[in-house]
């Protein structure tokens, strides 16, 4: 039987590799991928705590969908931004990406 603790185990699993993403790639679209995967591990926890301790309630699914729309925003505005810095810059390494500094 699959209880609570497997989806928490899973969640937890799936937003340590996204951290690890985060911090070890270079290339700004995998980070942003990480980010994505990070979001949706959590989407998993919601969903998962609502259907195991108020199965009544629709409050996780509600915020999981929420997060899928901002995790849509984020990623429409990320790409926007990284497509820009790529046409000026030809690169999407983020250590390329120093146009704000003086």
């Amino acid at each position: 039987m699959i209880g609570l603790n497997h989806y928490l185990i899973l969640g937890t699993c799936l937003f340590g590799i996204g951290i690890y993403g985060v911090l070890a790639k270079r290339n700004a679209v995998a980070v942003l991928m990480s980010i994505e995967l990070m979001l949706n591990a959590v989407n998993i926890n919601f969903v998962a705590v609502n259907r195991f301790i108020r199965p009544d309630e629709v409050l996780g699914q509600l915020f999981a969908i929420f997060v899928i729309v901002v995790a849509a925003a984020e990623v429409a505005v990320g790409l926007a931004l990284i497509l820009s810095i790529f046409r000026h810059t030809k690169s999407v390494n983020l250590h390329d990406f120093n146009l704000l500094k003086w």
